[in-house]
């Protein structure tokens, strides 16, 4: 039943008083909002309290909907605001990789593969790691492009700039991407030879 309907009839359901329309909303975005929410805040708790505020703002400002945008570019920019909102309430500062604690972090999840006696990982949770290394701006963008599947325009306008910026930005995304992946696939290599 719920993919009959794309997001803009179930809006209109739900202006028109169905309230019980916005659960198919959330149940088709719910997946994306998490993610995003957790590249912010790093932490499962966090990022649940970040999706469901984001769900709350989205439920009470949907007559404010402008159809110009696709919904999901409208609420993955709540999603983004909220998250950005969150982590100035909780004064959480954004580390570089440079930061000792960061690899002492990746060092202890390293050190606990092996003494779980992981002789292989799943890509998924190498490319995870790797985009939770990232600075956020680029864990944002790379989660928007490739997971969230938005254009750079889509993107630009969640953040509030230019596409051929995002164009950019995500080619050093990728590139910084790529120098996590390989950092984090070199002690890999070692265990294997």
């Amino acid at each position: 039943m719920e993919q009959k309907f794309t997001d803009l009839m179930l809006i209109q359901n739900v202006l028109n008083g169905d309230s019980a329309q916005y659960a198919l909303l959330v149940k088709r975005h719910q997946r994306f909002v998490f993610t995003l929410a957790l590249r912010f805040a790093k932490n499962r708790e966090d990022a649940e309290e970040i999706a469901q505020d984001c769900f709350i703002k989205v439920y009470k400002a949907l007559g404010t909907f402008k159809q110009t945008a696709k919904f999901s570019t409208w609420l993955y920019t709540i999603t983004y605001t909220t998250s950005m909102t969150f982590l100035r309430r909780k004064r959480l500062e954004t580390s570089s990789i440079n930061d000792e604690e960061i690899f002492l972090q990746l060092e202890n999840h390293t050190s606990s593969f092996n003494a779980n006696g992981y002789e292989r990982q799943d890509s998924h949770k190498y490319l995870n790691q790797a985009i939770q290394m990232l600075m956020p701006d680029d864990a944002t963008i790379i989660t928007l492009f490739y997971q969230g599947e938005q254009s750079l325009e889509e993107i630009g306008e969640m953040l509030n700039v230019e596409p051929n910026t995002i164009k950019v930005k995500l080619h050093r995304a990728r590139h910084r991407l790529k120098e996590k992946l390989q950092y984090l696939l070199q002690d890999e290599v070692k265990e294997l030879l």
